[in-house]
């Protein structure tokens, strides 16, 4: 194993935790193997057909396509950002909510100090991207990126939706949507609605995905949610 392999395998569980189930939706519309004999589960949900892009970015030179662009991010509630005054202060603000927009700005690397636990390797240098809040003239930044030597590897697909998920699943109602954007769970959300609520740092119990129970972590506060045929069923939070 090569040794920019060896520092890749500490990337983050959590983007790990978005990336299979990213893969898992992949391979599943790829090839989506054999048919089931009911006729309901032959019938593709209006989510599992929605249009998530992706752009597989390799270089730092394909990450500067963000410059100037808007993104949500995908990933809530795993990823650090810090203040941006011409260079990253690393002094954690704290962790990046689900479906917040972020105005990217710039694309910078840089060098953590090697305390900072941002949630992927150190590598070499790691690949930033310096964005603005709503609102806000305020800069921060956050990792997407890692390069060692001459290898690299970008997060993006897996952090970021590039367009608004309010009309990438406008086939949600307004009242789920409603809230979505204050970070909460209502009764008969679905998995995928909860996720995009209070983000993908979860566990669960034995079961299929729509049938168990899941533990989220929203930066410190603990949801756990009963899902019965992928509605939420009980809802605790502490």
């Amino acid at each position: 194993m090569k040794t920019w392999q060896k520092a890749l395998l500490p990337t983050l569980v959590t983007l790990l935790i978005g990336g299979i189930y990213l893969f898992s939706v992949y391979e599943h519309r790829r090839n989506p193997g054999v048919a089931p004999a009911s006729a309901d589960n032959q019938k593709p949900s209006s989510d599992d057909l929605a249009v998530v892009r992706m752009k597989f970015m390799q270089h730092y030179e394909d990450t500067l396509q963000l410059v100037g662009t808007s993104v949500w991010m995908k990933n809530g509630y795993t990823m650090p950002y810090y203040p941006y005054r011409g260079s990253i202060v690393f002094k954690r603000v704290g962790l990046i909510p689900s479906d917040q927009l972020l105005d990217i700005k710039k694309i910078v690397k840089a060098v953590p100090p090697a305390h900072e636990d941002d949630g992927i390797s150190h590598g070499t240098r790691q690949v930033f991207a310096v964005f603005a809040l709503p609102g806000s003239p305020a800069l921060y930044a956050t990792p997407i990126g890692i390069i060692e030597g001459s290898e690299e590897e970008y997060f993006c697909d897996i952090l970021f939706y590039y367009d608004d998920p309010h009309t990438i699943y406008d086939n949600w109602p307004k009242e789920v949507w409603a809230a979505i954007d204050a970070h909460q769970v209502r009764s008969g959300m679905n998995e995928l609605q909860t996720r995009t609520a209070i983000g993908q740092k979860a566990l669960s119990t034995d079961g299929e995905q729509g049938n168990r129970t899941v533990t989220y972590d929203t930066d410190g506060k603990r949801w756990t949610v009963t899902f019965v045929d992928n509605h939420a069923t009980a809802i605790k939070s502490d």
